[in-house]
């Protein structure tokens, strides 16, 4: 498996695992149909899609993660979003997801991020260095599935309400 940023080519099908990988997903309200496909439409058409990776092997493409711009009290603090992560269902569980993780934060810094926020699965996204930090907050989700990782070693966490881009508010 290779793990590459995309090309203008690869937009329709990185759309298309998007909404699948997230179609009946258990956050989702019974029913209701995926939107994260559109927020990383909306990302890259704003501009707003700092890193875009994609998972691909002797298959196609298999997986993609994006990173994005975030603020903290309406500032920017060089702190981005990843999300979302999206894996083809019928791959789900070898490892892709993880391999994207890492490979994208690795990539972060180089870019100059000082830190990542996301919102997930507190158990799955331990793994990869983030944890709740009291300091960091995002409106209207519990505090225990918002996590941060600080990419500048010792230095000290930025302190306020996160604010993803707008991009995943349509």
């Amino acid at each position: 498996m290779q793990i590459r940023t995309e090309t203008a080519a690869d937009t329709s099908v990185i759309e298309r695992l998007t909404y699948q990988a997230f179609e009946d997903h258990p956050h989702h309200a019974p029913g209701a149909k995926p939107t994260e496909h559109l927020i990383v439409q909306r990302l890259r058409e704003q501009g707003a899609l700092t890193l875009s990776l994609v998972a691909e092997d002797d298959t196609g493409i298999v997986g993609h993660i994006a990173f994005s711009p975030i603020t903290i009290d309406g500032t920017d603090v060089q702190w981005y979003g990843l999300g979302p992560v999206s894996v083809s269902p019928a791959r789900q569980g070898e490892g892709i997801g993880a391999a994207l993780i890492k490979a994208g934060l690795a990539q972060m810094t180089p870019l100059g991020a000082a830190g990542v926020v996301v919102l997930g699965e507190p158990a799955y996204y331990s793994r990869f260095g983030f944890a709740v930090d009291a300091n960091l907050t995002l409106s209207g989700v519990p505090a225990e599935y918002f996590l941060v990782q600080s990419l500048q070693g010792d230095q000290p966490l930025p302190a306020g309400v996160v604010a993803y881009h707008s991009a995943f508010y349509g």
